[in-house]
């Protein structure tokens, strides 16, 4: 499993989502909570998820994804599902 902590990421993020707890509570990748791509308490766990799904462990890779969000994700493209499914069509090692 994944494990990557903030100190592990490149980018800056905001550190202020009000649940922390909630945010990693959050299973799966459902097509009803959305990722806000700014907020490091929101990327970390999902890329840690994204990464276990596939079995990814370099921490070149974390950024490669960080910057996959940051820059090429489209805006529209908010929610954990659709994300998921945006970086498996469009991202590659």
């Amino acid at each position: 499993m994944a494990n990557f902590k903030k100190s592990d990421l490149k980018l800056k993020y905001s550190w202020t989502a009000s649940a922390e707890s909630d945010i990693a509570q959050i299973t799966g990748f459902p097509d009803n909570v959305l990722l806000d791509r700014n907020e490091g308490y929101e990327v970390l766990p999902f890329l840690n998820k994204y990464m276990t799904d596939k079995a990814w462990t370099s921490q070149s890779t974390l950024n490669k994804l960080e910057d996959a969000l940051r820059e090429k994700l489209p805006g529209s493209t908010r929610s954990h599902a659709n994300v998921k499914k945006w970086l498996n069509e469009n991202f590659s090692l």
